[in-house]
C-alpha cells in the first residue's frame, strides 16, 4: 500500500491508476491526514459490495433488518424461500442461477442499470 499526497495524485493520476491495478491500493493524503483511497474493483460485483458497503442509505436499512431480526420478527431462511416458492413457482431454481446467466436467458443485458453510460448524455 502507497501513500501519496493529493497535489502529487492529481498531478499524475493515470500513472496512479496504472499502478494500483498491479500494486494495490494508493491512501490520498491531504495536509497529512487521509482523506480517500484510490482502488482498482476486481469486478462489477466487487464494485458494487464497496459501493453498498459505504451507503449509508443501505447502511441504515441493514441496521434496522438486524435490529428486526433480533427482535425475533424475522423468519428462517427455509421459510422465506419456501414462501416465494408457494407465490413464485420456480424461485429456487431461479436464486440457484448466477444473475448474468438469468439475465441471458431474459434477453437482459448484465450490465443495464449497473453503470452509468460513457460520454456527454446530452449529445
Amino acid at each position: 500500500m502507497r501513500i501519496a499526497s493529493l497535489a502529487e495524485v492529481k498531478a499524475k493520476l493515470s500513472a496512479y491508476l496504472q499502478e494500483i491495478e498491479t500494486t494495490g491500493p494508493v491512501v490520498i493524503t491531504r495536509n497529512g491526514k487521509a482523506v480517500a483511497i484510490l482502488l482498482a474493483p476486481i469486478d462489477d460485483d466487487d464494485l458494487e459490495r464497496l459501493l453498498l458497503s459505504r451507503s449509508p442509505r443501505f447502511r441504515s436499512v441493514l441496521s434496522e433488518s438486524r435490529a428486526s431480526l433480533c427482535a425475533g420478527k424475522g423468519i428462517t431462511h427455509a421459510s422465506f424461500w419456501k414462501a416465494s416458492a408457494t407465490r413464485n413457482p420456480g424461485a429456487s431454481e431461479v436464486r440457484e442461477r448466477p444473475a448474468r446467466a438469468r439475465a441471458a436467458q431474459q434477453g437482459v443485458p448484465a450490465a443495464v442499470g449497473r453503470r452509468k453510460p460513457k460520454g456527454n448524455p446530452m449529445r
